[in-house]
């Protein structure tokens, strides 16, 4: 394919001729750098997916553009056809309207109407939600938690989210608001954050945070070098390098304070732990255990799962997949949605 779109292949789903069968989706995982873009069965299998490069400064429209490209090409590589489209998107959006709202690196898509420019483009029913809303009911639906009644995704990368799946239906707050669990005050005196407050949990724990610490040490002493990023600071450690050891033990210290803060205040079954920095996920877990152990004494924490994600490169995908099936198939978002409503 063209215009930086890069053709990927999908997990093999044993796939014996040129058609499929069965109920699929289009997926689309909005990031900040790249858009993903896959078919997904209703088993969560992956038939055929592509990547193209987010490109903000091309505008909003030029995205769709490269969207329904990609869409239409993966539909012609599995020989599915789409039921519906699925996505995932970083930062906030309504979920109810199918717009983006106001996010940092994507400028030019505020007030964008995702859902429906899709919707329309492909005359099929369209579901957007938050990434890590999607996330989670990928993992629910999918994952080694499914079945679980309570279940909280927590992603860790450039940034800090969460998504909250309660008895089978997506949790969403007051107005339909995703819970920022990023701004969980764990440090008053702690580093400034974007949202205007002081030790946030995403400026204290975030893959940033722990390269920008890192970073500091070495300047202090005398390092001239070139900055870490985290997955350097990760191999180092694991090489034995003192002050990258110091850095993933900090790291999985302020996670487990906030983890612990999410255990003591849902008591859930599971929480599961994606994004780029959770590829590291051993070096950090028994420091987070640790944590959790001292402060959640009074909640059974020894019943609660707390691991990686179990859906591998494709969770995203998958999960922008399930924002579709949890709209549009799901009796229990149906009925307690109705519910709710009435």
């Amino acid at each position: 394919m063209d215009d930086g779109i890069a053709a990927l292949g999908g997990r093999d789903c044993g796939l014996e001729d040129e058609t499929v069968s069965g109920l699929c989706v289009g997926a689309l995982d909005i990031g900040g750098t790249k858009i993903g873009v896959a078919v997904v069965d209703e088993t969560g299998c992956v038939l055929a997916r592509s990547e193209c490069p987010t490109a903000p400064e091309q505008g909003f429209d030029d995205a769709l553009g490269r969207m329904r490209a990609m869409l239409a090409e993966a539909c012609r590589q599995s020989g599915a056809r789409m039921a519906g489209i699925g996505i995932g998107c970083t930062g906030p959006v309504d979920p109810m309207s199918g717009m983006v709202g106001d996010v940092d690196f994507l400028p030019s898509w505020r007030g964008g109407n995702l859902a429906g420019a899709l919707s329309e483009a492909f005359a099929v029913p369209v579901a957007l939600e938050n990434d890590a809303d999607a996330d989670a009911l990928g993992e629910a639906r999918w994952g080694a938690s499914k079945g679980k009644s309570r279940l909280i995704y927590v992603t860790v990368g450039t940034g800090i989210g969460s998504g909250m799946v309660f008895d089978g239906v997506l949790y969403r707050g007051a107005n339909g608001a995703h819970p920022e669990v990023a701004h969980l005050v764990i440090e008053a005196s702690g580093p400034p954050c974007y949202c205007g407050a002081r030790g946030c949990w995403e400026a204290l724990a975030a893959g940033p945070a722990m390269a920008a610490w890192a970073d500091a040490q070495r300047r202090a002493s005398g390092d001239e070098g070139p900055a870490l990023t985290g997955a350097q600071i990760c191999d180092l450690a694991q090489s034995g390098d003192r002050m990258a050891r110091q850095a993933v033990e900090r790291e999985g210290w302020y996670l487990g304070v906030g983890i612990a803060n999410l255990v003591s205040l849902f008591a859930p079954d599971a929480i599961v732990l994606g994004g780029g920095v959770m590829q590291n996920i051993h070096l950090y877990l028994d420091t987070i255990w640790k944590v959790v152990r001292t402060n959640c004494k009074y909640v059974p924490f020894e019943h609660i799962e707390i691991g990686p994600s179990s859906l591998g490169p494709d969770a995203a995908l998958i999960g922008a997949a399930q924002t579709w099936f949890h709209r549009y198939q799901s009796q229990d978002y149906k009925s307690k949605t109705h519910s709710h409503a009435s």
